[in-house]
């Protein structure tokens, strides 16, 4: 007799042979048979759910990063990019606390001559982690787990050490492209320090020159001095014309290379803020209160027109507060009659014919000087210009619409 039995039990089903044949004892076998658990197939749907958006998360990552750098280094118009701004922001936290135990102005201006380049060079690691964090979200979500594994093949091929390789195209073709971004961000930073070398070095070269004609830290009065000493009227047309065209190239290359705007002069109390500055008060001085020759061209206006958008588009850059439409004497500026008539009685003792109206040469310089007043002191404390007597004593403070304010105000700050 030949049969099969089957019964269920507690781990599967058991399955019971039994052969008799004549003459024979009856034999009798026992197979378990092990019945798995079928996977559920609303996890599978989840897990696949999950891994697609972890690689469009890495993607997004890794590409914003990329398009950071490129916008930083390679793209030729000022751009806000919110990620170069971090950095920079978290440096410059560090810095102002290592700052707050030097007591003099050398002391910090020497310690900040180091924020611009360590700020940088930073940008580069933190470009490379973040790329690599967003490639290993997409080596996960592609079947390499677990994330230390992930994790560590992207760092393998951003760096290219070749430690750690893929298990197959799709993810070999992953670690190519991860290599190729990495070098890219690497040769981004090695191609942009050249240029913004030489667009530093062409504005220090004026900002030198100044100090032959304006002293050191350059002023308006002394600049007027000098100039009115020359007695060549081609001479002086010559300077506004090139401070006319060093205001045009500063607005091009310092909202295209913003970094530049935090690289401080070789010698500490030069800076270029400083330098635009008493250049601006230089013309405005020109054109409020000397006697100047009839044939003499407005060319002081110009330059204080150039000076203007170049400061003002050089804080928009920044997202530095400033009145973009101030009138004086509603609106102050950070030079005081005092000093306006202090620099006047100078340059009449130095022989330099100056209108004789005392007090309409004031309302006349305070109206050219309205114009950049604030955001130039803006700027001298963005970049802590060294403190000269017409700058760096206010500091600009934006209005409050909620409490009925329509323009700002300069605040006093020593």
């Amino acid at each position: 007799m030949d049969g099969t039995a089957v019964s269920e039990g507690c781990h599967g089903v058991i399955v019971t042979n039994v052969t008799s044949r004549r003459g024979w004892r009856t034999a009798v076998s026992h197979h378990r048979v092990i019945v798995g658990r079928r996977p559920k197939p609303r996890y599978d749907r989840l897990m696949i759910l999950l891994r697609v958006l972890v690689f469009m998360l890495g993607l997004f990552l890794a590409a914003y990063t990329f398009l950071s750098a490129t916008r930083t280094f390679v793209l030729p118009r000022s751009a806000s990019v919110k990620l170069t701004h971090i950095v920079f922001r978290s440096v410059g936290r560090v810095f102002k606390l290592m700052m707050k135990g030097l007591p003099t102005y050398e002391q910090r201006d020497g310690l900040m001559a180091l924020y611009a380049p360590m700020s940088l060079l930073l940008l580069v690691p933190a470009w490379l982690f973040l790329t690599c964090v967003g490639f290993a979200a997409m080596f996960w979500a592609m079947g390499v787990t677990p994330w230390q594994d992930a994790f560590l093949l992207s760092g393998s091929s951003i760096l290219t050490l070749g430690f750690a390789t893929a298990d197959s195209l799709p993810q070999t073709i992953l670690a190519f492209v991860e290599a190729t971004a990495g070098l890219i961000l690497v040769a981004m930073l090695i191609s942009y320090l050249p240029t913004m070398y030489t667009a530093f070095s062409q504005r220090e070269e004026s900002v030198s020159l100044l100090e032959v004609r304006a002293g050191a830290p350059p002023t308006a009065p002394e600049l007027v001095w000098r100039l009115h000493g020359l007695g060549n009227l081609q001479s002086s047309q010559n300077f506004w014309d090139h401070w006319e065209h060093w205001f045009t190239q500063l607005d091009e290359s310092h909202t295209s290379l913003a970094a530049l705007v935090f690289f401080r002069s070789p010698r500490a109390h030069q800076s270029w803020v400083v330098s635009a500055g008493a250049v601006l008060d230089g013309a405005a001085l020109f054109l409020s209160a000397v006697v100047r020759p009839e044939d003499d061209p407005p060319s002081q206006a110009l330059v204080i027109r150039a000076g203007n958008v170049a400061l003002r588009h050089i804080a928009d850059a920044f997202q530095v507060p400033y009145n973009a439409d101030p009138h004086f004497p509603d609106d102050p500026i950070s030079v005081t009659q005092a000093e306006f008539n202090e620099a006047y009685d100078r340059l009449v003792s130095q022989g330099v014919p100056m209108q004789p109206d005392r007090e309409a040469a004031w309302r006349h310089f305070a109206g050219w000087r309205v114009n950049y007043d604030s955001v130039l002191v803006a700027l001298a404390r963005l970049t802590m210009a060294p403190e000269t007597s017409w700058l760096s004593d206010f500091t600009f403070v934006p209005a409050v619409t909620e409490m009925g304010q329509t323009s700002g105000r300069l605040q006093k700050v020593r």
